[in-house]
């Protein structure tokens, strides 16, 4: 049990950091305000700048897809409309249990607002067992537990564009969203080799790849962004040297030593919060993470919308969001789906619900799972000594 009264001393020096910390972001927030008015004169020459030396960057940036100064204001949907959503959940394997596999339960959530029909809310859970679906990944470097995150990433994508396209066959005329919770640019995913990629990708651009063929849009929801494409892209505004080439001028230098490092490290998030009114989304940007090579013609774009409770990151394919209806319609599914939802969408909070598996859930699976080991004629079927002392303490 965490003992509080000993560490009541330590929340004084704690205090005292983040007041000097917001203190130092509030004036580096008011310069990045300043390089902002600046670059929106500058855009041309910025990206022509980023378009070139890309490739030489230290840092990740975005690219405007519109004018900088291009702000506009969105409207909640009030018509007949439906939003669907997946969120998944995962029970880890463990080798202290009766057997070593993991469990994956994809929640689903399809609402269709003014129409009177009844929303669909439920979970499809997938175990994994067989020796390919533990230890294949071991091959790549990559542990079991990281591999069933990626499968579950996997798994929500798939299920989300299985549930659109059998929606859109049934209610084929009713504005809709797919709705996905966290980014559509898988940052993850070039952290694995490519061999491992070439197993979980695919799937997911051909979800997508369906979606697309049905015009029904999709977007990511980031709630809390922590990304800094954007204020990155602030940084070509104040490079001191005619061609931005970090690799020549600064790499020798420490990242915050950098002359183009004086707004870092604000994110995107917080530049919008002073820039946006509630209701009103940024211009449209344009992801280059280095994984997005291999999305092939679902490259990703994100704009920020004020949604009143928060400052939001929206990620759509190319598709959604170069497609001015569809981006619209997806905008206007969100925002209203945060109003109702008091700061949060109602979708994607439901999914998680759905998804979420409780430590009660967990102790019922494993408990079925015994009673079929059982039957089956294994014997000697008990979990290992530290877990069951973990059970049983006497504190």
């Amino acid at each position: 049990m965490l003992d509080l009264q000993k560490l009541m001393g330590q929340m004084q020096g704690m205090s005292e950091q983040l007041q000097k910390e917001a203190q130092q972001l509030t004036a580096k927030l008011d310069h990045a305000e300043t390089l902002f008015t600046e670059a929106i004169a500058n855009q041309s020459h910025l990206c022509q700048h980023s378009e070139l030396w890309r490739d030489r960057f230290l840092f990740n940036c975005a690219e405007p897809a519109e004018p900088l100064r291009q702000i506009q204001a969105i409207a909640p949907i009030t018509t007949p409309h439906i939003v669907l959503a997946t969120d998944g959940s995962q029970i880890a394997p463990s080798r202290h249990e009766i057997a070593y596999c993991y469990l994956i339960n994809i929640g689903r959530v399809a609402i269709y607002y003014n129409s009177g029909i009844y929303p669909l809310l439920d979970n499809v859970p997938e175990v994994f067992y067989k020796t390919e679906d533990l230890y294949k990944a071991r091959q790549w470097g990559i542990q079991t537990e990281q591999w069933m995150t990626l499968k579950r990433t996997v798994a929500e994508n798939v299920t989300l564009a299985n549930l659109a396209i059998a929606t859109i066959a049934t209610y084929p005329q009713s504005p809709i969203l797919a709705f996905s919770d966290g980014a559509l640019v898988h940052w993850e995913l070039d952290e694995i080799p490519a061999d491992a990629r070439s197993q979980l990708l695919p799937d997911i651009l051909s979800a997508w790849d369906n979606l697309k063929a049905q015009r029904i849009p999709l977007a990511g929801y980031i709630s809390a962004p922590r990304a800094a494409e954007v204020t990155n892209f602030l940084r070509l505004q104040i490079c001191p040297f005619e061609q931005p080439d970090c690799h020549t001028h600064c790499s020798a230098k420490p990242l915050d030593a950098a002359p183009c490092s004086q707004i870092q490290p604000l994110r995107d998030g917080t530049l919008w919060s002073r820039l946006l009114k509630v209701g009103e989304c940024s211009p449209l940007w344009q992801s280059q993470a280095r994984i997005l090579k291999e999305y092939g013609e679902h490259q990703i774009y994100f704009c920020y919308l004020h949604v009143g409770s928060e400052i939001a990151r929206i990620e759509m394919p190319a598709w959604t969001a170069l497609d001015a209806e569809m981006r619209s319609q997806a905008l206007r599914i969100i925002l209203a789906q945060v109003q109702k939802g008091y700061g949060y969408p109602v979708a994607l909070a439901e999914a998680h619900n759905q998804a979420v598996v409780t430590s009660s859930d967990r102790r019922r699976f494993f408990a079925i799972l015994e009673q079929h080991m059982v039957k089956s004629g294994l014997r000697n079927i008990t979990t290992s000594y530290k877990e069951s002392r973990k059970r049983s303490s006497i504190a």
